[in-house]
C-alpha cells in the first residue's frame, strides 16, 4: 500500500466531534414538527447525507422546495446557535495537519454541510485560514453515499483518488469514499467500528482520533514513510 499523496476530510464528526450537537438540534426540530425522535438506526441511515436527502426521509414524503429550505434553515440555525463556543478539533488533528504540511501533502474538505455551517465550524475550530479547499455536496450532482464530492475534492487538490486518504465518520461518507477509490479511515466519534461494519460501511482503518491514526499510520503504509519491516 502506497503512502497517501492527498488527504480528504469530512467535516462534521471527523474534524470535530460535534454530532451530539447536531443530535440536539434535530431533537428540538423534530419536537417542533411532531416527528418521531431519531434513533441510532435513523442516524446510521442519514448521517453524512445532504439535507435535501435527509428531510424528505424524516417527513416520509416529498417536500416542496420552499418548505425544504425552511426546514434546513431552522435546523442548521439551531446547530450554529447550540455549537457556539463548544467546538474543538478532534485530538491529534492539528498534529496531523502539521505532518501533512511537513510532507507537502495537500488537503481538502468534502462535506455535506451547508456553506453557513462550514464557515461557522471552521471559524470555531480556528481552521478557516488553514483548510481553505472545500467541496460541498450541494455543489455536485449526487450526495453521499455517491462518490461525487470526494472525486471533486481530489480533482481540486490535483491528486488521483487512488492516492488520496479519506477521513470519515458516517456510513454514507465511508461508502462514498470507498466508491471514489480512496483508502478510508473512519473516526469512531459516532459509530463504533463494529457498528460501521454491521451496516456495510467497513473502512480500511478505524481509529478513535488522529493521535491514534498517527501512531499506526506509518507502520501500515497509509501516510508518510512506512517503518522499516513493518509496512502492511
Amino acid at each position: 500500500m502506497e503512502p497517501a499523496r492527498g488527504a480528504i476530510f469530512d467535516l462534521d464528526g471527523t474534524l470535530v466531534d460535534n454530532m451530539v450537537v447536531h443530535a440536539e438540534a434535530f431533537t428540538i426540530f423534530v419536537g417542533r414538527h411532531g416527528l418521531q425522535p431519531l434513533t441510532l438506526a435513523d442516524r446510521a441511515r442519514l448521517d453524512g447525507k445532504r439535507n435535501r436527502d435527509i428531510f424528505p426521509d424524516l417527513f416520509g414524503r416529498a417536500l416542496d422546495e420552499d418548505f425544504l429550505q425552511a426546514c434546513i434553515h431552522e435546523k442548521e440555525s439551531l446547530y450554529r446557535e447550540l455549537s457556539g463556543g463548544r467546538l474543538q478539533p478532534v485530538p491529534g488533528l492539528l498534529r496531523l495537519l502539521d505532518a501533512l504540511d511537513a510532507e507537502q501533502i495537500p488537503a481538502a474538505i468534502a462535506t455535506s454541510a451547508p456553506a453557513e455551517n462550514v464557515a461557522h465550524t471552521l471559524r470555531e475550530l480556528r481552521l478557516a485560514d488553514r483548510l481553505t479547499e472545500v467541496v460541498r455536496s450541494d455543489r455536485v450532482a449526487r450526495g453521499k453515499p455517491h462518490p461525487d464530492v470526494f472525486l471533486a475534492a481530489a480533482e481540486l487538490i490535483g491528486v488521483a483518488p487512488a492516492h488520496c486518504l479519506a477521513f470519515e465518520d458516517a456510513p454514507a461518507g465511508i461508502l462514498a469514499a470507498r466508491a471514489a477509490g480512496m483508502t478510508c479511515v473512519a473516526l469512531t466519534t459516532g459509530f463504533s467500528a463494529d457498528a460501521l461494519t454491521a451496516v456495510g460501511a467497513e473502512p480500511d482503518l478505524a481509529v478513535s482520533d488522529y493521535d491514534e491514526f498517527l501512531s499506526v499510520a506509518r507502520a501500515k503504509g497509509l501516510f508518510g514513510r512506512p517503518s522499516p519491516g513493518r509496512a502492511g
